[in-house]
């Protein structure tokens, strides 16, 4: 079996975030809670702490919960995430970082499941950041195949209260595959800012 490499998606995130707009960084997000700077903070910190998980390097980065603060950007944003992401994905091509346990979020998890839950955040919040400023977005396939197994399997486990991000949004079997991911992860793939369901 081979081991998903994590650049491909890794660069499609960075390449977003490079084109977001000191104007659009008050814009809303799918995240309701979140505005788009608040998102881009999210994106940093989880980069780092799931870089860090990769690495067994075990702290402060990865004994926070996400729930912890509201997240938001830092100076020098654009700078760190691009570093960070290249990091994460220099980090979890050493086949040590799946084995074993880690800890990301202040969750102690197995290595395997780790890489798992960072391949799904990139996915999703890559669509997040792209929906949220109008950019078009393509992850990258075996990425995007990857998110969809995690959170199939996420959402038929009763104890996790169906999805991982919130309550499973319906999606037509033949819908694409994106669109059935972005549902899993609790989103309505047709979400756009401005729009008030």
């Amino acid at each position: 079996m081979t081991t998903l490499d994590l650049g491909p998606q890794t660069r499609i995130v960075a390449r977003l975030a490079e084109r977001v707009t000191d104007e659009q960084l008050a814009a809303p997000t799918p995240c309701p809670e979140y505005a788009l700077h608040h998102l881009l903070g999210h994106l940093v910190g989880l980069t780092v702490a799931f870089r860090d998980a990769g690495r067994k390097d075990l702290g402060a980065t990865t004994d926070t919960s996400p729930d912890a603060a509201v997240p938001d950007v830092e100076p020098g944003w654009r700078e760190t995430l691009p570093k960070a992401l290249d990091e994460l994905a220099e980090a979890w091509r050493d086949p040590a970082a799946r084995t074993g346990e880690t800890r990301a979020g202040g969750v102690t998890l197995p290595g395997a499941v780790a890489a798992a839950v960072a391949v799904d955040e990139l996915v999703v919040h890559g669509w997040d950041l792209a929906r949220a400023t109008g950019q078009e977005y393509e992850p990258d396939p075996d990425a995007l195949e990857a998110a969809y197994g995690f959170l199939l399997a996420a959402a038929e486990d009763p104890s996790r209260g169906g999805g991982i991000f919130g309550p499973v949004v319906p999606v037509p079997d033949d819908a694409p595959l994106l669109d059935r991911v972005i549902g899993l992860s609790g989103r309505d793939p047709g979400w756009q800012p401005g729009r008030r369901d």
